[in-house]
């Protein structure tokens, strides 16, 4: 596959996942760090890579239903735990119960102005 049709196939998936990241389900940058208000040595774990849902190396295939929108930090965890990968809708509920207790990577406070198609975000530390 081409690097652009895996672009192509990528930003897709970030239209129809409303700009959110598959797992966290909060906003990614795409072609720039400011499309979040980021400074950009903060932004690097908030861009939008196309994960495979099925890896590559376990035969998953470069296609619109086996690729989503992820930050980079959600794609790079899933992949370096331990043992093979876990399945998407498993990484996912880890991340959404990390996240509800504030234990996922620097999560970004969102809120999307009502009526506005933007989002706004604000930085926030979690440990």
């Amino acid at each position: 596959m081409t690097a652009k049709r895996l672009k192509s196939i990528r930003t897709s998936a970030l239209h129809f996942q409303s700009g959110g990241c598959f797992y966290r389900g909060l906003p990614m940058w795409l072609a720039a760090p400011s499309e979040l208000g980021l400074r950009p040595r903060n932004a690097r774990a908030f861009q939008c890579t196309a994960e495979h849902l099925v890896a590559q190396q376990d035969g998953g295939l470069d296609t619109p239903e086996n690729i989503v929108a992820a930050c980079i930090f959600c794609n790079q965890r899933r992949h370096k735990r331990r043992g093979p990968a876990p399945a998407p809708k498993l990484f996912r509920a880890h991340v959404q119960r990390r996240l509800s207790r504030g234990k996922w990577h620097g999560a970004l406070r969102v809120s999307r102005p009502q009526g506005q198609g933007t989002f706004g975000a604000e930085e926030i530390c979690v440990s």
